[in-house]
Protein backbone atom coordinates (compact mmCIF):
# COMPACT_ATOMS: atom_id res chain seq x y z
CA UNK A 1 0.00 0.00 0.00
CA UNK A 2 2.40 2.52 0.91
CA UNK A 3 4.66 1.29 -2.52
CA UNK A 4 1.29 2.49 -4.50
CA UNK A 5 1.10 5.75 -2.36
CA UNK A 6 4.73 6.82 -3.41
CA UNK A 7 3.94 5.42 -6.74
CA UNK A 8 0.95 8.22 -6.92
CA UNK A 9 3.24 11.05 -5.41
CA UNK A 10 5.52 10.08 -8.01
CA UNK A 11 3.59 10.69 -10.78
CA UNK A 12 1.90 14.13 -9.68
CA UNK A 13 5.21 15.23 -8.98
CA UNK A 14 6.75 13.72 -12.14
CA UNK A 15 3.83 15.60 -14.27
CA UNK A 16 4.29 18.84 -12.92
CA UNK A 17 7.92 18.65 -13.17
CA UNK A 18 7.34 17.99 -17.04
CA UNK A 19 4.67 20.86 -17.06
CA UNK A 20 7.11 23.32 -15.51
CA UNK A 21 9.72 23.15 -18.78
CA UNK A 22 6.56 24.95 -20.23
CA UNK A 23 5.45 26.82 -17.22
CA UNK A 24 7.11 28.22 -14.39
CA UNK A 25 5.99 25.71 -11.25
CA UNK A 26 6.46 26.03 -8.10
CA UNK A 27 6.82 23.51 -5.23
CA UNK A 28 6.25 23.18 -0.76
CA UNK A 29 6.67 20.31 1.24
CA UNK A 30 4.55 20.23 4.19
CA UNK A 31 5.97 17.27 7.05
CA UNK A 32 4.38 16.78 10.72
CA UNK A 33 2.65 14.56 12.79
CA UNK A 34 -1.05 14.54 13.97
CA UNK A 35 -0.07 12.35 17.19
CA UNK A 36 -0.56 13.72 20.35
CA UNK A 37 -2.30 16.92 18.16
CA UNK A 38 -5.78 18.15 19.26
CA UNK A 39 -9.02 16.42 17.70
CA UNK A 40 -12.28 17.61 16.45
CA UNK A 41 -15.01 15.45 14.37
CA UNK A 42 -14.34 15.94 11.03
CA UNK A 43 -16.83 16.71 8.18
CA UNK A 44 -17.63 14.49 5.60
CA UNK A 45 -16.24 14.68 1.70
CA UNK A 46 -18.81 17.52 0.53
CA UNK A 47 -18.69 19.39 3.93
CA UNK A 48 -22.48 18.84 4.34
CA UNK A 49 -22.76 16.84 7.86
CA UNK A 50 -19.91 15.92 10.58
CA UNK A 51 -18.52 12.31 10.19
CA UNK A 52 -20.43 9.14 12.21
CA UNK A 53 -17.02 7.31 12.56
CA UNK A 54 -14.52 10.73 12.45
CA UNK A 55 -15.31 12.48 15.78
CA UNK A 56 -12.39 12.76 17.69
CA UNK A 57 -9.64 13.12 15.35
CA UNK A 58 -6.56 14.40 15.80
CA UNK A 59 -5.72 17.11 13.15
CA UNK A 60 -3.24 19.56 12.07
CA UNK A 61 -3.84 22.95 10.27
CA UNK A 62 -1.59 24.86 8.00
CA UNK A 63 -2.65 28.63 7.21
CA UNK A 64 -1.15 30.05 4.31
CA UNK A 65 -1.66 32.27 1.24
CA UNK A 66 -0.56 31.98 -2.63
CA UNK A 67 1.01 34.60 -4.88
CA UNK A 68 -0.36 34.00 -7.93
CA UNK A 69 -3.65 32.97 -8.91
CA UNK A 70 -4.29 29.46 -10.37
CA UNK A 71 -4.64 25.69 -10.58
CA UNK A 72 -2.73 23.95 -7.29
CA UNK A 73 -2.37 20.25 -6.30
CA UNK A 74 -2.22 18.84 -3.09
CA UNK A 75 -0.76 15.37 -2.00
CA UNK A 76 -0.37 14.04 0.88
CA UNK A 77 0.59 10.90 1.69
CA UNK A 78 0.65 9.24 5.16
CA UNK A 79 1.67 6.85 7.33
CA UNK A 80 -2.49 6.38 8.09
CA UNK A 81 -5.64 6.77 6.42
CA UNK A 82 -5.15 10.07 5.60
CA UNK A 83 -8.41 12.82 5.21
CA UNK A 84 -7.28 16.05 4.19
CA UNK A 85 -9.56 19.23 3.91
CA UNK A 86 -9.15 23.12 2.68
CA UNK A 87 -11.33 25.67 3.84
CA UNK A 88 -11.27 29.69 2.90
CA UNK A 89 -11.11 32.64 5.21
CA UNK A 90 -11.04 30.41 8.19
CA UNK A 91 -11.18 26.92 10.23
CA UNK A 92 -13.31 26.48 13.33
CA UNK A 93 -12.66 23.15 14.56
CA UNK A 94 -16.04 23.00 16.22
CA UNK A 95 -17.73 24.13 13.28
CA UNK A 96 -15.80 21.82 10.62
CA UNK A 97 -18.83 21.89 8.19
CA UNK A 98 -18.55 25.78 7.78
CA UNK A 99 -16.00 27.66 5.48
CA UNK A 100 -15.19 24.00 3.20
CA UNK A 101 -13.65 24.65 -0.18
CA UNK A 102 -12.47 20.72 -0.94
CA UNK A 103 -11.84 17.42 0.32
CA UNK A 104 -10.79 13.70 0.10
CA UNK A 105 -10.27 10.82 1.59
CA UNK A 106 -8.41 8.68 -0.84
CA UNK A 107 -7.02 9.63 -4.51
CA UNK A 108 -8.72 7.53 -7.03
CA UNK A 109 -5.36 6.49 -8.73
CA UNK A 110 -4.50 3.41 -6.64
CA UNK A 111 -7.40 3.33 -4.14
CA UNK A 112 -4.35 4.10 -1.52
CA UNK A 113 -5.77 4.26 1.88
CA UNK A 114 -2.32 6.35 2.94
CA UNK A 115 -2.32 9.22 0.09
CA UNK A 116 -4.80 11.57 -0.25
CA UNK A 117 -5.44 14.78 -2.45
CA UNK A 118 -6.80 17.17 -5.12
CA UNK A 119 -6.57 19.62 -7.53
CA UNK A 120 -8.29 23.01 -6.81
CA UNK A 121 -8.26 26.85 -8.37
CA UNK A 122 -6.78 29.26 -5.70
CA UNK A 123 -6.86 32.75 -5.54
CA UNK A 124 -3.95 35.41 -4.40
CA UNK A 125 -4.35 36.97 -1.49
CA UNK A 126 -6.75 34.23 -0.28
CA UNK A 127 -6.18 32.69 3.23
CA UNK A 128 -6.42 28.76 2.89
CA UNK A 129 -5.92 26.40 5.89
CA UNK A 130 -4.96 22.91 4.57
CA UNK A 131 -6.13 20.55 7.17
CA UNK A 132 -4.40 16.79 8.18
CA UNK A 133 -6.58 14.38 9.72
CA UNK A 134 -7.51 10.95 9.45
CA UNK A 135 -10.77 8.70 8.24
CA UNK A 136 -11.17 7.23 11.97
CA UNK A 137 -10.52 7.34 15.44
CA UNK A 138 -6.78 5.58 15.16
CA UNK A 139 -5.71 7.07 12.14
CA UNK A 140 -2.97 9.24 13.45
CA UNK A 141 0.81 9.80 12.57
CA UNK A 142 3.45 11.53 10.23
CA UNK A 143 2.50 12.86 6.93
CA UNK A 144 4.34 15.08 4.14
CA UNK A 145 2.55 17.17 1.74
CA UNK A 146 3.67 18.53 -1.49
CA UNK A 147 1.74 21.77 -2.98
CA UNK A 148 2.06 22.14 -6.41
CA UNK A 149 1.51 25.50 -8.56
CA UNK A 150 2.24 28.41 -10.01
CA UNK A 151 3.48 30.08 -6.97
CA UNK A 152 5.38 29.04 -3.87
CA UNK A 153 2.75 29.15 -1.07
CA UNK A 154 3.57 31.32 2.11
CA UNK A 155 3.06 30.39 5.57
CA UNK A 156 0.18 33.09 7.82
CA UNK A 157 2.04 33.31 11.05
CA UNK A 158 -0.79 32.46 14.00
CA UNK A 159 -1.41 34.23 16.94
CA UNK A 160 0.89 31.64 18.80
CA UNK A 161 3.86 33.09 16.79
CA UNK A 162 3.09 36.82 17.27
CA UNK A 163 2.85 36.20 21.24
CA UNK A 164 5.78 34.45 21.42
CA UNK A 165 7.71 36.93 19.37
CA UNK A 166 6.45 39.76 21.94
CA UNK A 167 7.34 37.33 24.76
CA UNK A 168 10.89 37.25 23.34
CA UNK A 169 11.33 40.75 22.92
CA UNK A 170 9.60 41.42 26.70
CA UNK A 171 12.20 39.27 27.79
CA UNK A 172 14.88 40.91 25.74
CA UNK A 173 13.99 44.59 27.33
CA UNK A 174 14.20 43.00 30.62
CA UNK A 175 17.56 41.49 30.35
CA UNK A 176 18.40 45.06 28.40
CA UNK A 177 17.42 47.32 31.05
CA UNK A 178 19.16 45.21 34.36
CA UNK A 179 22.18 45.76 32.34
CA UNK A 180 21.96 49.50 32.24
CA UNK A 181 20.91 49.33 35.56
CA UNK A 182 23.63 47.74 36.83
CA UNK A 183 26.32 50.44 35.12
Amino acid sequence: MKLRAFASAAAIVLSYAVASLAHAVSFQVISGSTTGAPTFNRAVEDFSALSGVGTANPYTAYTFTVSLSGDYIFNTTAAFDSFVFLYQGSFNPADATSNGVIANDDLIFGNSFYASGFEVALTAGTTYIYVVTGFDLPDAGAYSTTIAGPSITTAVPEVQTYLLMALGLAGLAVVRRRQFGQR
